[in-house]
């Protein structure tokens, strides 16, 4: 049998190879490295939920943007509790809020008694519709959804476990926060801790989360494991005139129970959770009625009226008998709802 002789330049290749397979092998399937904050939580998800779907890419986006090494060293200083000597640091590298005071917009929203989390924001005309429009070719006003929330993404989970939570601790998150007295910081905190500590009402589960992971976790906790993420893909559409495309029921379009969570305002991102027990969902191709073409991908959740119901003004106007749908509204930017995955 005839052998090739390897060349010189042989082993060197294969050297190469291998180190181009270790470094492709440590890294996540969205190119991530390892140790990134949006790493770790992509190898959570794809432990903890057991489905196929692809990705959230909306959750994805919210993943704090530090560096591994930027993650470690914060993570070490919040469990030394000297994470305020560095705030002014972690501040813009993590996408937190750090200037509160400074935004014209934020102080106007926050002198409202009722902003914390924007739920005060459906309120607004229009923003609850029956379920009969949803109905392909029907024509609807689209209400305004574009997310009022200051930009902000979550802190990972290593820090944010580590910094105080309770409205008995305002004193140590206002020095961590560099939060002046009576100042638009300090008033946010209060507002949110304040809400997150309500307690919930009768039959209701609900969960302030500053990570992706919680949010994940609190959902698996209602659920189960065969969970999905849902909102309105985009904004196009906001506060005009929208045809209805195609609309499909999620689960067959039968009444379930599904977890709905709502940003809330603090420096680093939050979202305010909690159960909802009987609700329809509906995915919508929201298309332009004059082109007809297709512009979003929206979802709607319908909730059913109960006996227990205290429906608010907006929705007293639609509303129906206990036992039936009584309204619907889009799932839009700040806001997420998790269902059973199809």
């Amino acid at each position: 049998m005839h052998t090739k002789k390897l060349s010189p330049m042989t082993p060197l290749l294969l050297l190469l190879f291998f180190l181009s397979f270790t470094v492709g092998s440590a890294s996540t399937s969205a190119g991530e490295n390892l140790d990134t904050p949006k790493a770790n939580l992509i190898r959570y998800w794809n432990k903890e939920v057991k489905n196929n779907h692809a990705k959230p890419t909306f959750l994805l986006s919210k993943a704090s943007p530090l560096s591994a090494v930027d993650a470690a060293r914060f993570t070490k200083l919040a469990a030394q509790n000297a994470l305020s000597s560095q705030f002014p640091a972690i501040c813009p590298t993590a996408n937190l809020l750090c200037f509160p005071d400074s935004s014209p917009t934020l102080q106007e929203l926050m002198s409202h008694p009722n902003v914390v989390n924007f739920r005060s924001l459906w309120r607004q005309q229009g923003i609850f519709f029956r379920e009969s429009m949803l109905k392909k070719g029907k024509v609807m006003p689209m209400p305004d959804i574009k997310d009022k929330m200051p930009e902000r993404s979550f802190l990972p989970r290593s820090i944010s476990s580590k910094l105080p939570f309770s409205t008995s601790k305002i004193s140590e998150l206002k020095k961590i926060f560099h939060a002046g007295d009576n100042s638009t910081m300090e008033t946010m905190i209060v507002k949110s801790l304040s809400e997150c500590e309500k307690a919930p009402s009768l039959g209701e589960t609900k969960r302030c989360v500053g990570s992706a992971e919680d949010m994940i976790d609190f959902a698996i906790s209602v659920l189960g494991r065969n969970i999905a993420v849902r909102s309105t893909e985009n904004v196009k559409g906001s506060k005009q005139n929208i045809m209805i495309g195609s609309v499909k029921g999620i689960n067959g379009g039968k009444v379930m129970q599904i977890v709905s969570c709502h940003q809330t305002l603090l420096p680093y991102l939050l979202y305010s959770c909690h159960s909802v027990p009987k609700v329809r969902v509906y995915e919508v191709d929201i298309l332009d009625p004059n082109s007809k073409a297709k512009i979003n991908h929206g979802v709607a959740s319908c909730h059913m009226h109960t006996s227990d119901s205290n429906p608010n003004q907006a929705e007293l106007t639609i509303a129906s008998s206990p036992g039936q749908i009584k309204a619907c509204h889009w799932v839009f930017e700040n806001h997420l709802i998790w269902t059973v995955a199809d």
